[in-house]
């Protein structure tokens, strides 16, 4: 087989499209022909899953390193609350709890862990922000129960 001919044949006659979409008969694919619909017996493996997650995080660590220039200044502890509220709300949508990040970067944790928990995100979320806040305050791992 040759593996590059056969990813150029495939690609051009399914297509390759970046975003989930209904094939022909209304089952969801992505990718290269790649059914996700459950009904047909579409799935990711735990492998992808894991594959696509770590691109996921190691985006978003880029993506606040290159926005918050405090941001690997930050412990481990504390990077992984941000990482997990940015994966929740998007970038755009953590960039908007403007007063937590002020009180990050003055090393106010008091002060950015009661910011987080007062807002709309943390009533949505409620153990998850509760959890993250208590890791954010102590810079301490909160063990999930």
């Amino acid at each position: 087989m040759n593996r590059k001919r056969l990813i150029a044949q495939l690609k051009n006659d399914e297509g390759e499209t970046p975003h989930v979409y209904k094939d022909s008969e209304g089952y969801y694919t992505v990718g290269v022909g790649r059914l996700l619909d459950e009904r047909r017996g579409g799935r990711l493996s735990h492998d992808e899953i894991d594959y696509l997650l770590n691109n996921d995080i190691d985006r978003t660590y880029y993506r606040l390193n290159h926005d918050f220039v405090w941001f690997n200044d930050l412990n481990d502890v504390r990077q992984e609350v941000l990482i997990n509220m940015a994966f929740n709300l998007g970038m755009n949508g953590l960039k908007g709890f403007r007063r937590m990040i002020a009180a990050i970067q003055r090393d106010d944790w008091v002060d950015a862990s009661r910011e987080g928990l007062d807002s709309r995100w943390a009533e949505q979320v409620g153990d998850r922000a509760v959890r993250l806040m208590r890791a954010l305050l102590t810079g301490e791992v909160i063990r999930i129960v």
